[in-house]
């Protein structure tokens, strides 16, 4: 008699079918709700991808391949790290995967949570799954946007973030390659935000020996470093990421001549540092008279033997003649607001000039106005500081009219750079010490009179006259400033400079925006 077949399972195959149902329906589950779900298909995701476990601790920047976009290192439980397309891919190195990952997409308007997904990782390490999911994410949007992957490690009940965004070479390639849009004055720089990005600073203080000590904050023992890494992205355009080679080439030959105050003497001494890195022998780079620079007044001319070019510093504070004059019986300093400084003769010749003032136009600085401002041998009893510096603003619109030639000289003014004095200003006990990280919102800050002056002086002007517009975005930068790092002697310096940039810093963001426009130029020319 035959026996007859029992029809049963084994254990193991028992597992196995159902470890592979339940991978099978959990993925099926994610992609359904992933590609029917409503919220996801708006164009203003901004992808959040948060994965909760402690693996999270695993991810550092070792794990990530030679092909890989963006790399970085995980600091309290954050990886931060730009995806610019769904090419993007991660190379796996042995890395811990992880049982189940939890991916939360959240709102780029109101960050609130959108949706919730939790899927198998099966193989994937964790980096695998977030350059996944993400790149799913960020093919819904549009590839001119950077959308961000973040992974966040889960305390208590909050999150405990600390941004950090990673060199990303497919980035600063595209920034670079990428030519500025023929419709860039519609482009406004001083809306943006401020990415981490640890493929800056441009150049070093170690590489750059021309920083004074009153901007070399690091060297006078400044330790924090994140103030240096943070690139300007404006929100609806990109900046070309500063080609010093490039930046040469555009001014072989040419005379790229700053003048105004120490806040311009900052903006210049960034962009000799980040000239001088491009070439190969210091030595052929040098200050025309041997001068150290210092904050002393005085001028600069340093020239760049290899490309027949200059890089020149001329200081007036007010672009207006500081003079003298008798009151009384009395020899009282004065500021001619109808006669252009003195040293205008040596800037008439330049081919590339970038202007400013602001700085000094202040009531201290000015005497309140009262016996200070003078026009022909009349001196103002008292005069608005506004006034007089519309006047002399006039003054200077005058002479570029007059002296520019235009076919042959680019004229820029940059607006007036922000101070963030709290608890006083310079004189009267104002510090910044404690910033480390650029401000969230800047919207209780006023729009300076003296730009609403300047855009009205320039608007009338025959010569063209480009406005670096610096006062936004570097309105955020709180932590950019040199405080008690302005000297060697540290924290035993009384008055703190809440005024001036640390360099590297903001100001190389400056000359980005300059280097901007004279690539623009080159380019609407061919």
């Amino acid at each position: 008699m035959e026996r007859q077949k029992s029809f049963s399972f084994k254990p193991s195959k028992l597992f196995v079918c159902s470890f592979t149902g339940g991978s099978s329906l959990l993925v099926f589950l994610f992609f359904f709700n992933f590609f029917t779900d409503p919220s996801l298909n708006s164009r203003e995701i901004f992808p959040r991808i948060s994965l909760a476990g402690s693996e999270v601790r695993n991810v550092s920047s070792n794990s990530f391949g030679s092909n890989v976009s963006s790399v970085g290192e995980v600091k309290n439980g954050v990886l931060e790290r730009s995806l610019v397309n769904e090419s993007v891919k991660i190379e796996r190195r042995n890395q811990p995967a992880v049982s189940k990952i939890e991916i939360k997409v959240s709102d780029a308007g109101s960050h609130g949570l959108v949706s919730t997904h939790e899927v198998e990782s099966g193989n994937r390490s964790t980096e695998g799954v977030v350059d996944y999911v993400a790149r799913k994410f960020t093919a819904k949007v549009d590839k001119s946007d950077v959308p961000i992957a973040k992974i966040e490690e889960k305390k208590s009940n909050e999150s405990s973030y600390v941004t950090v965004n990673a060199p990303n070479p497919s980035v600063n390639a595209s920034r670079e390659s990428k030519k500025p849009t023929a419709d860039w004055s519609k482009c406004d720089f001083s809306k943006g935000r401020w990415v981490l990005d640890d493929s800056y600073p441009l150049y070093s203080n170690s590489s750059c020996p021309l920083i004074d000590e009153g901007f070399n904050c690091q060297t006078n023992g400044r330790m924090d470093k994140d103030y240096m890494k943070w690139r300007w992205q404006p929100q609806n355009c990109n900046i070309p990421r500063f080609n010093p080679v490039k930046m040469l080439e555009l001014i072989r030959g040419k005379r790229l001549v700053f003048v105004g105050d120490s806040l311009n003497r900052n903006q210049w001494e960034s962009m000799l540092c980040l000239l001088r890195g491009a070439v190969k022998d210091p030595s052929r780079v040098f200050e025309a008279h041997g001068r150290k620079i210092t904050k002393s007044r005085g001028n600069y001319n340093f020239k760049f033997v290899d490309y027949k070019c200059s890089v020149e510093f001329y200081v007036s504070h007010y672009l207006v003649h500081e003079s003298k004059a008798r009151v009384g019986q009395k020899k009282v300093q004065t500021l001619r607001i109808d006669t252009l400084d003195k040293g205008s003769s040596k800037w008439k010749n330049a081919d590339i000039l970038v202007f400013n003032t602001a700085h000094w136009w202040s009531h201290y600085k000015t005497k309140a106005g009262v016996n200070y401002y003078q026009e022909g041998d009349l001196i103002h009893h008292h005069l608005d500081v506004s006034v007089a510096y519309k006047r002399a603003l006039t003054t200077w619109a005058s002479w570029v009219d007059q002296n520019i030639r235009q076919r042959r000289t680019r004229v820029f003014f940059r607006n007036s750079s922000p101070s963030h004095f709290s608890g006083g200003q310079w004189n009267s006990g104002g510090h910044c010490r404690e910033a480390t990280r650029p401000l969230n919102d800047t919207s209780h800050r006023s729009y300076s009179e003296k730009n609403i002056i300047a855009e009205e002086v320039i608007e009338k002007m025959k010569i063209p006259v480009t406005i670096l517009n610096v006062t936004g975005l570097s309105e955020f930068r709180i932590d950019g400033h040199p405080s008690i790092y302005g000297t060697q002697r540290g924290s035993s310096r009384v008055v703190q400079d809440c005024s001036h940039w640390c360099l590297p810093g903001v100001p190389d963001t400056w000359n980005e925006l300059l280097y901007f426009h004279l690539l623009t130029q080159e380019s609407n020319s061919r």
